[in-house]
């Protein structure tokens, strides 16, 4: 069985401060460079791992 329920009023929504885009994308392209730096220097490392300690 169904029972009623008064509505409940709630508190009003609270508008959080807009995201700053800029600076978001700005983190994520040095942080897309980072990983491709380091990717870059792994595979140079590996390649020189190679022929120095080549049997």
């Amino acid at each position: 069985m169904a029972t009623k329920h008064r509505p409940e009023h709630h508190a009003e929504l609270q508008v959080e401060s807009p995201m700053d885009y800029a600076q978001h994308e700005a983190t994520y392209n040095g942080f897309l460079t980072a990983v491709k730096w380091s990717i870059l220097v792994m595979a140079v490392s590996i390649v020189v791992l190679y022929f120095l300690i080549k049997p």
